[in-house]
Parts: structure tokens; sequence; C-alpha cells
């Protein structure tokens, strides 16, 4: 199945002019498992992966970064994964640091925290995975660290995140992408239906694209991402300016 998929987004790609393009949590597995011998057939181990070198040499191709979910295995555990591929042959991975439901029995935690990579035209990303939008921690540490883009795979089944990643948008003044499934995955006794309603939205929560909760295609539009450097709110204020850590309570 992955590589039937990752055909199937490699005809989708092949001719679009983007910087970067953005895909689903687990884009080329499905979502869904029963057991664990079912993830580790579609686990892949990096750089020697087969479809991660397939996206490296997409990326490549038509000159794009490329960020993609895929379940990744690295010696004896496995992990929910984000791989950012760049047409330079660079590349990051992160690890899925909030897992949800049903996905602890199958994957290991991310074990490195959020941090910032480096995309085509040294754009700045960060990357999360779908449930990682519940806890305002991940934006804002992505947004600390100077991330200009919020790359966020996502096989969303909860109804909220959309409207909720307007306010981390806002609260950092940063883009994010939000990259969904839509309909309904069945894997024997078990099924799940995903929101869809993939979306980009701009540093101040506004809705540049958003897609429906049925609609499978792809989008682009045209952002300045060095508006993600201002981070004023009035004359006098600044989002990260204002914050006073040592009134704050985290343990």
């Amino acid at each position: 199945m992955p590589q039937k998929n990752f055909a199937k987004i490699s005809s989708m790609l092949k001719g679009l002019k983007s910087d970067l393009i953005v895909l689903p949590e687990l884009a080329l597995s499905g979502y869904v498992f029963a057991h664990q011998d079912e993830v580790d057939k579609v686990a892949e181990s990096i750089p020697e992966g087969e479809i991660f070198q397939g996206f490296q040499a997409l990326s490549k191709s038509i000159d794009s970064s490329i960020v993609y979910g895929f379940a990744e295995k690295a010696k004896d555990k496995y992990y929910n994964s984000a791989a950012l591929v760049n047409p330079d042959g660079s590349y990051k991975i992160y690890r899925k640091i909030h897992l949800y439901f049903r996905e602890k029995l199958f994957f290991s935690s991310g074990n490195s925290p959020f941090s910032v990579s480096i995309a085509k035209k040294g754009v700045k990303i960060g990357m999360m995975i779908c449930f990682d939008w519940q806890f305002p921690e991940s934006a804002r540490s992505l947004a600390l660290r100077g991330a200009q883009i919020i790359c966020h795979p996502s096989n969303l089944v909860l109804p909220w995140c959309q409207e909720a990643m307007k306010t981390r948008s806002l609260e950092n003044r940063v883009f994010s992408i939000t990259s969904n499934r839509t309909g309904t995955e069945i894997n024997g006794e078990h099924r799940q239906y995903f929101t869809g309603k993939g979306q980009i939205l701009d540093t101040k929560g506004e809705i540049l694209i958003r897609m429906n909760d049925t609609e499978e295609g792809i989008y682009s539009v045209e952002i300045d991402p060095e508006l993600a450097s201002d981070k004023q709110v009035s004359e006098v204020n600044s989002v990260f300016a204002d914050r006073r850590p040592s009134m704050y309570y985290l343990p």
C-alpha cells in the first residue's frame, strides 16, 4: 500500500510549482492499525527506506521541500514521524511527542524536543503532528525557536483543531499549514472518520485556504514568510517581548 500511495502522490505533485508541500500524517500507510505487525510491515528506517528515498528524488525533481507523515522504525521502536526532505538532499525527522488514543498501542512517544528546520530558500519551518495541536506549548516552542511556518501533518478525528489552529497562528504570529485526511478508514472491527478541512492560515489566524470535509486535492497560496518575524500586536506590545515567564506555572 505505501508504494501505491506514493505513486498516487507523485502523480499529483508532478508539475506543481511550490517551494513547500505538506502532506498528511501517516500519509502512505493509513492510520487504523489492529496489530503491531501491521505497523512493522509499513514502517521505514531512515535514510535507507524506499519511500523516503523516493520522496528525496521527488523533492529534487520538482524542486520543492516536502513534509510528509510516516511510520518510522528505529532499532526496536516505532514512531509516528514526519520528514522534511529538501531539493538539496538535506532532511530532518520529527517524532510525534503527543500520541493520541490507540497510537499509544503501537508507537513510542518522540524523544527529542520541538525544533526548527530549514526548508527551501532558507525558510524556517517547525513540524508538529496532529494531536500536538492540543498542547499550546508545541506551537509556542516552535515559534520561540524561530519557526516562520508550522507544518502540521494530520489525521484529525476531533472536531476542534481547525478552529484552534487559528489561535495557535495568532498567538505566535506564524503561518500554519494543516494537511488533513478525509473519509473513513476501516480495518476489521476498527473504524475511524477523519474531519478533512485542510487549511493554510496566516500570522493573524486568518484562513487563506480551507478545504471542505470531503475534498481531496492540492491547494497552494503565495506568502511572505518574513511576515512571521513581526511579533508586534500594537506599537508597544509584542507577543514575545511581553511574555513574563517568571509569572507562569510551568512545572
